[in-house]
């Protein structure tokens, strides 16, 4: 994980990002116990939202990060949701659905 986040945060792009959230889950290899955190990076409850998603998805294998920058315009609590649904896409766009959900036509 922290080889991962280093990689992401050293881009010249995120480095500068307001906030780089991110949200993770994967099986110990060794001890085959799920391993799963998250951190907020200043945006208070937005990694545990993005942690929700990914257990809503119940995923393992997975570190998404959704980094935002501050453009002048407050956002307020609709940053959440639009945090939530990054996370969703980028599941969705990796191929990964929700259990029960069809993956469309072939």
């Amino acid at each position: 994980v922290a080889w991962a986040l280093r990689s992401l945060v050293g881009r010249p792009k995120l480095a500068k990002a307001t906030h780089n959230i991110y949200a993770y889950r994967f099986v110990d290899a060794h001890s085959q116990v799920l391993k799963a955190d998250n951190d907020d990076d200043g945006e208070d409850g937005a990694g545990v939202k993005m942690a929700h998603i990914l257990d809503l998805f119940r995923t393992t294998n997975v570190l998404v990060m959704v980094s935002r920058w501050y453009g002048g315009t407050k956002l307020g609590p609709d940053r959440f949701k639009h945090i939530a649904k990054l996370t969703q896409r980028a599941l969705e766009a990796n191929g990964i659905r929700r259990p029960g959900e069809s993956r469309g036509p072939p």
